[in-house]
């Protein structure tokens, strides 16, 4: 009763009711997806309503054979990059992870010394990841925290499915040369 193609048939119906239902089952993900993205929580969350916004918009132009997850993310992806290149032409290229989420991640059973390292090392992976072009990092991103598989990539970016690939070790091999150095600084 609740599957996707449902939903879908339900809210090109009309039904608000089932567009909820939608929002509600891809909410997180999508958050997850533009967050690891942008880097900042308020701006991840006022991107994924835009993408919702537009998600409701363009509701009829989903095709049949597209999936809906596939088709969300693609959306996250576009206004991610907008607002991605939007900083840039304001010269704010440096992104900080927010303090609020780390510490909600915290384990209370960590030491203070892990708890600073881990966020010594998110903070160090949050900038090899702005070092990569966007084409490698959304790859990393889609692959690594999203878990999507490599035909999902290649449909939600675009790309075939060998760039995917291409890009996803490209991505690897530059994080590892990029963190390398902090990594053998805390042995």
């Amino acid at each position: 009763m609740n599957s996707s193609e449902d939903l879908i048939t339900r809210a090109r119906a009309g039904e608000q009711d089932a567009f909820r239902l939608i929002f509600e089952r891809y909410a997180k993900p999508v958050l997850s997806f533009i967050y690891e993205m942008v880097g900042e929580r308020d701006l991840a969350e006022e991107l994924a309503q835009e993408t919702f916004v537009r998600a409701f918009k363009n509701l009829g132009r989903l095709r049949d054979d597209t999936k809906l997850a596939t088709w969300l993310f693609g959306i996250g992806k576009n206004v991610a990059r907008e607002s991605l290149r939007s900083k840039r032409k304001e010269k704010q290229s440096h992104c900080e992870l927010d303090a609020a989420v780390l510490e909600s991640e915290t384990n209370s059973r960590v030491s203070p010394s892990e708890d600073l390292f881990g966020r010594e090392l998110d903070t160090a992976i949050r900038k090899a990841l702005d070092t990569l072009d966007d084409d490698r990092r959304l790859v990393f991103i889609l692959k690594v925290y999203q878990q999507c598989r490599y035909d999902e990539i290649a449909e939600i970016t675009g790309f075939s499915v060998g760039k995917v690939k291409t890009d996803l070790h490209r991505a690897r091999v530059e994080l590892r040369r990029r963190l390398s150095p902090f990594l053998e600084s805390t042995r």
